[in-house]
């Protein structure tokens, strides 16, 4: 008997019908002689609808009110699911975040996991009931608040409960039937990933593919975890998420998969870029501009500083950032000018990253000169660029990533031979 933990997106549960398919699946898991503990999402767009709702009633919500508003939508999924399940003849027994142990930090609206006791969860199995959990949610260590984990926290919500319950894996439904090379409704001959590896999943997911949440990737790789990621409308096998994807059982003959040099391509449409003009160019001062940042808690991610002008001994310091947090970096940025002494902040929000990723690229030369050249057939002019070990990122104009993305993955012939890649439902969550 196995221990399994499913996530199901909101997509998966978006009304009646789709909640009693998910029934139907879950049960036929429990009846194939496992243990079951299902996360849900909000059904559909609920979240979005509530965010909605809130901006109507205030401009700026408090953010404990704003969490207990958001986690109601992971309940309703719940309790609708657990009696589906009821109606199917079993019994389910339907946890909030709280209830089922999920102890965060105090930061509502991206509050972190700190810990996790499952008890009450570990008790419904034992009684061979289905638990049903209430994912993006959790209560807080110290206001013992109920905070929320941020977009795609249900994802985090999953491998963390299935790390703390020692289970075998971890199954994530979505609307796609796997983990592609490129998003399939921008690229439609992706091809899907049999397999894939932690530090490819979390450039991936970093880079802007939203199949998985980059904490819950990080979370899998701390407890060694396996993710399997397939779609709740179809019953293929789809993209496994493991230590080492290029190895298979060191019994079989022949078990050495081949290592693609590149894994997938990857955008985000959702940074901006924060230029500061004419920064005295002396010791400290870029470390002041980080450090302000730092303290506004915003999370930079691609920096680019020019050579100093001679003339002046001046500087421009370029980075991006989530465009969600782009006039709190501005107004914090203005408030030190005059320590500074810098001249201006130049904004652009037009603006879109393409990542290349893939753990072969480490010992295949020429990768950055054929994914370059890619871009410049296609007329994609480059403004920033960033690059780790198996990872390659630039800064294009927003209108050009749909041709960057498909041109570089044509460049590294990772379009499907036959079939075209499945989108079932709207959202790819």
């Amino acid at each position: 008997m196995a221990l399994v933990v499913q996530k199901y997106g909101g997509s998966s549960v978006a009304d009646a019908s789709c909640i009693k398919r998910v029934a139907q699946r879950i049960v036929a898991t429990k009846k194939a002689g496992n243990d079951v503990v299902v996360i849900v999402s909000a059904m559909g767009d609920t979240t979005d609808e509530l965010l909605d709702l809130a901006e109507q009633v205030s401009p700026l919500p408090p953010g404990r009110e704003l969490d207990m508003l958001l986690t109601s939508g992971e309940r309703i999924s719940m309790a609708l699911l657990a009696m589906a399940i009821a109606n199917l003849g079993h019994e389910a027994r339907s946890f909030t975040g709280s209830q089922a142990g999920v102890i965060t930090d105090s930061s509502h609206g991206k509050a972190r996991i700190i810990d996790v006791t499952p008890g009450r969860i570990r008790g419904a199995i034992d009684k061979g009931h289905i638990a049903i959990v209430a994912g993006f949610q959790g209560v807080s260590q110290d206001t013992k608040d109920i905070t929320t984990l941020g977009r795609g926290g249900s994802d985090t919500t999953a491998v963390a409960l299935a790390a703390a319950l020692e289970a075998d894996v971890c199954e994530i439904y979505t609307d796609v039937d796997g983990i592609f090379t490129a998003d399939p409704r921008i690229v439609p001959p992706a091809r899907k990933i049999p397999k894939i590896s932690y530090d490819e999943m979390m450039e991936m997911a970093a880079c802007g593919a939203k199949i998985l949440h980059l904490r819950c990737v990080e979370y899998a790789r701390r407890f060694d975890l396996p993710i399997h990621v397939r779609s709740s409308f179809s019953t293929k096998e789809g993209t496994w998420v493991v230590s080492d994807p290029y190895t298979e059982d060191p019994d079989i003959e022949g078990h050495e998969m081949e290592q693609p040099i590149i894994s997938g391509v990857a955008h985000d449409r959702s940074e901006a870029k924060i230029t500061v003009v004419g920064v005295p160019d002396k010791v400290g001062e870029a470390a002041a501009i980080f450090k302000t940042l730092a303290e506004a808690e915003i999370n930079i991610d691609m920096i680019v500083q020019n050579v100093s002008a001679a003339a002046t001994g001046r500087t421009d310091i370029s980075f991006t950032l989530p465009t969600a947090d782009s006039q709190t970096a501005l107004t914090a940025l203005k408030k030190i000018q005059g320590d500074i002494a810098y001249e201006s902040l130049l904004f652009d929000d037009q603006i879109g990253k393409v990542s290349l990723v893939g753990a072969g690229m480490r010992s295949h030369p020429g990768v950055t000169a054929t994914f370059f050249a890619a871009l410049a057939d296609a007329g994609v002019n480059i403004e920033m660029i960033s690059t780790s070990e198996i990872r390659i990122s630039v800064i294009v104009e927003q209108g050009d990533v749909d041709s960057a993305v498909a041109a570089a993955h044509r460049a590294f012939d990772l379009d499907a031979d036959q079939v075209e890649a499945v989108v079932y439902g709207g959202s790819g969550r």
